[in-house]
């Protein structure tokens, strides 16, 4: 979520914001992605470039970030009425969202088209929160959802098991009728349950790479770590082959993508960056000084809704910009200037 942040900033410094055309997130990027699109129709934009990002995007998030939120919700969905995932969709309309739905988000005419992901537990395919429709390409499409924003995000981000699952009440009469669909029936179209969108698509390519040439992709994602003694009891040591294949999973997914960008013979272009990338690998010679053990700490982060020290939001920033910079200057744009500095200079990678 506040690594994001940076390559925001420098996404808008350089003029290409104000021009994307889609943004599609999952998991903690949706977060950021779900602000973003309920402010668009408030940011100022003078020569392409969003004067006021910080006060309507940035500060928000970072508010947030500076809040322990999973643990009261743990507490709270085991011990009160209500589950762990309705008290996580609270706090983000209490620090976000104020109960904006999705019908709140900025037109096709207006600006880029958010969507917001989510993996459907019972079909095991994308579920897709967006203003025009939600949708599976399995259950069906309802159009002009009022979804409250907050209720999306918290499916995207639903991180298993503990934040999973999201339960999503709908009307089966809300669906268009389509007789391709094959699960377009009940339970299917009255609950639908919900996990975090990166157990599907964790770059949140699906929506997007099919209709559009240039692709930027952020990837905020944490990575398997090694462990010296895998737990034997089946519960632990089923999860940790879970995790083995999720990790292999996305791993395949970054290198398809990267090799898609090198062969593509002109059918995508753009570019990639991570929080793990080693932006030595772009080969800049001017990119703003990044060495790997500083950022590889700061990939180590955990994947938490915990309270995050100022310093280390900054840090994060830092980092996203300026790895964002690099991978834009290389591989998208190399006319772009070279950025006078980190957002927060004083506190570097």
């Amino acid at each position: 979520m506040v690594f994001h942040l940076g390559a925001l900033i420098r996404l808008n410094e350089v003029g290409l914001l104000q021009v994307l055309k889609r943004v599609s997130s999952v998991s903690g990027g949706s977060m950021t992605a779900g602000l973003l699109g309920l402010r668009w129709k408030e940011l100022n934009f003078q020569n392409g470039i969003a004067q006021n990002l910080t006060n309507a995007v940035v500060a928000p998030i970072r508010s947030l970030a500076g809040k322990t939120i999973d643990a009261d919700a743990i507490i709270g969905g085991i011990f009160l009425p209500g589950t762990i995932n309705e008290r996580v969709v609270e706090a983000y309309n209490e620090f976000l969202f104020q109960g904006a739905t999705l019908q709140q988000l900025p037109t096709d005419a207006e600006g880029p088209r958010f969507i917001i992901n989510a993996t459907n537990v019972q079909s095991g395919a994308l579920w897709r929160f967006s203003r025009p429709y939600m949708a599976d390409y399995l259950v069906g499409s309802v159009p002009n959802p009022t979804v409250e924003l907050a209720v999306a995000v918290a499916a995207s981000s639903a991180f298993p098991p503990v934040l999973s699952p999201a339960k999503l009440k709908v009307d089966p009469d809300s669906f268009t009728a389509d007789p391709k669909c094959p699960l377009q029936r009940e339970p299917f179209t009255s609950e639908v349950v919900l996990s975090d969108g990166g157990v599907y698509d964790n770059l949140g390519l699906e929506t997007a790479w099919k209709r559009y040439q240039t692709i930027l992709v952020s990837d905020g994602g944490g990575k398997l770590q090694a462990q010296e003694e895998p737990k034997q009891d089946w519960a632990r040591h089923a999860y940790r082959v879970l995790g083995i294949i999720d990790n292999q999973v996305r791993s395949l997914r970054k290198r398809q993508l990267i090799e898609a960008f090198k062969n593509s013979n002109g059918d995508h272009n753009g570019t990639y960056w991570g929080i793990r990338t080693n932006i030595a690998d772009y080969q800049l010679a001017d990119s703003l000084p990044c060495p790997l053990p500083r950022t590889l700490e700061l990939a180590e982060t955990p994947t938490r809704l915990k309270r995050m020290d100022t310093l280390l939001q900054d840090r994060l920033i830092n980092w996203g910009y300026a790895v964002c910079d690099a991978a834009l200057r290389k591989h998208v744009n190399p006319a772009l200037p070279k950025p006078a500095g980190f957002p927060y200079p004083k506190v570097q990678v």
